[in-house]
């Protein structure tokens, strides 16, 4: 019921506010499903990525060059600039997989400096430093408040598909290789029979779903891939609301402020990622106009609630509230 309240509020929310603000409510849908996807990796699955900038920037770039080269419209490029970005993700989850922790990190970073690396070198294609320009919005989505509708649809449908999914039996083994992965591990007596069987009786993904209770490596392949394709789904929307697309969009610095909103947020939630990013997107479009140095007081930010909250802001809050709650 609160949810719904909230959705209700949003609806009406470009009625009462200024287009500053309503581009600013954008970005920050645009970021949350960028944040969200980030949280499936890190939050459900333990493996903390450096490199998911890739996704977001691969996507926006397909679908920006689509246009601009061959002339392709929206409903050609923008599920071409998804697949493509989805079958890049089963590529370096393929790479990034073979190392956890400390060296799953280090892959996924140098894995998106490839491509950060090849965006600015690789001026005849992507016009390097330059960006791209001259793009366009589906839907001739050109003002700010029917811009907001389609994002927040966008992002509404995006949240409650990756909920469903961390909420699935895949789900619940995702966060068994979290918790327990050498009992997980110990569970995969053979796994080929037990794959064969599984396609037979439940189909592909009834075969997947199967399969991933008993082989932690590929639960976090099929995850590392699925976070992809959000994170391709963030740039798609990211290239249509600035009909620009530029290589610092693959950058270090965007996947750290993706990690950053979800720790922020809280990892392991679902409203978390987009409290996060609420907070970065405020801080970075909203405080930088007044502070010059914004980058600092969000540094400050995260250590306060890293210091007072360790475990996120809406964790923290909701810890906060049941206490209050029990007292009185």
């Amino acid at each position: 019921m609160k949810l719904l309240g909230f959705l209700i509020l949003l609806a009406f929310f470009p009625l009462f506010a200024g287009e500053f603000y309503i581009n600013l409510a954008s970005q920050i849908f645009i970021f949350a499903i960028f944040a969200a996807s980030i949280n499936l990796l890190l939050g459900y699955g333990g493996l903390a990525t450096l490199g998911h900038a890739s996704y977001l920037g691969v996507a926006a770039y397909t679908s920006a060059l689509l246009g601009l080269k061959l002339g392709l419209g929206h409903w050609i490029a923008a599920p071409a600039a998804l697949l493509g970005a989805t079958l890049m993700a089963c590529l370096f989850g393929l790479v990034a997989l073979r190392a956890t922790g400390l060296g799953f990190l280090m892959l996924t970073l140098a894995l998106s400096q490839v491509l950060w690396g090849t965006a600015y070198r690789w001026v005849a294609l992507t016009d390097g430093d330059n960006g791209l320009r001259g793009l366009s919005r589906p839907f001739h989505l050109d003002d700010a408040a029917s811009f907001y509708y389609f994002a927040l649809a966008a992002t509404a449908a995006s949240l409650w598909l990756m909920a469903r999914f961390v909420g699935s039996p895949f789900g619940a083994a995702l966060r068994g290789t979290r918790d327990q992965p050498r009992r997980m591990s110990a569970l995969g007596h053979n796994v080929w029979l037990i794959r064969w069987v599984s396609f037979v009786y439940a189909g592909f993904w009834g075969a997947v779903s199967g399969l991933l209770f008993v082989y932690v490596w590929l639960i976090r392949w099929v995850t590392f891939v699925y976070a992809g394709f959000w994170g391709a789904v963030s740039g798609l929307l990211f290239v249509y609301y600035h009909k620009y697309i530029h290589p610092i969009s693959l950058s270090l610095t965007n996947s750290a402020e993706g990690l950053l909103a979800v720790i922020a947020g809280g990892s392991g939630t679902l409203g978390g990622p987009v409290v996060g990013a609420a907070i970065v997107m405020l801080l970075k479009n909203y405080v930088s106009a007044y502070i010059e140095r914004w980058n600092t007081l969000l540094g400050l930010v995260f250590v306060l609630i890293v210091v007072f909250m360790p475990e996120g802001v809406v964790p923290g809050v909701k810890r906060l509230w049941l206490r209050f709650a029990s007292r009185t």
